[in-house]
């Protein structure tokens, strides 16, 4: 039963961040020389939050123009707020791990502890945001600044969205 579920989540996992990269790009996926097989779900969780990461990255870039001097002052400020997303990234999706392996016995306290974690994910991903906001307008004008929040919620949106949608609802 717990490899059925080891599974399902890799399954519901990956399939959100090839769907949410396509959704937001609206191209056809390239084929890749290699295929990487996670073998663990630790392993399998980073590469998901990886892949998501690095899709955010790529879409930015494609959607704001830099001058030489600001590439050179954001992309490391960039990297930096991926960093600090990553932990609520990893800490989200272990969550998601904890409760397909646990949602046949959910009592109460399984439940409120699961809706309890959204809403923190979402506090904390809204605080990261501010705090980045500040950060990338001493790098880029206001609007520009702003444009890169703006394509990062969106596609955390989606993400959010796909998520929601492979989880079960709670019986």
């Amino acid at each position: 039963m717990r490899n059925t579920r080891v599974f399902v989540t890799a399954v519901c996992l990956l399939s959100v961040s090839g769907g949410a990269w396509m959704a937001a790009q609206k191209v056809q996926p390239a084929s890749a020389s290699t295929t990487y097989t996670p073998t663990s779900i630790e392993e399998m969780l980073q590469a998901v939050r990886a892949d998501l990461q690095g899709e955010r990255a790529d879409i930015i870039a494609k959607n704001v123009t830099l001058t030489s001097a600001q590439a050179a002052k954001f992309w490391p400020l960039l990297e930096a707020y991926q960093k600090e997303q990553n932990v609520i990234m990893d800490e989200q999706l272990r969550g998601i791990q904890r409760y397909i392996e646990t949602a046949d016995n959910l009592d109460d306290a399984g439940a409120l502890s699961l809706i309890n974690a959204h809403f923190d994910r979402d506090a904390k991903m809204n605080a990261l945001r501010q705090k980045w906001l500040g950060e990338f307008q001493k790098a880029l004008d206001t609007k520009l600044a702003v444009r890169v929040m703006e394509i990062d919620r969106r596609l955390s949106m989606a993400h959010q969205l796909m998520f929601a949608s492979k989880i079960p609802l709670i019986h």
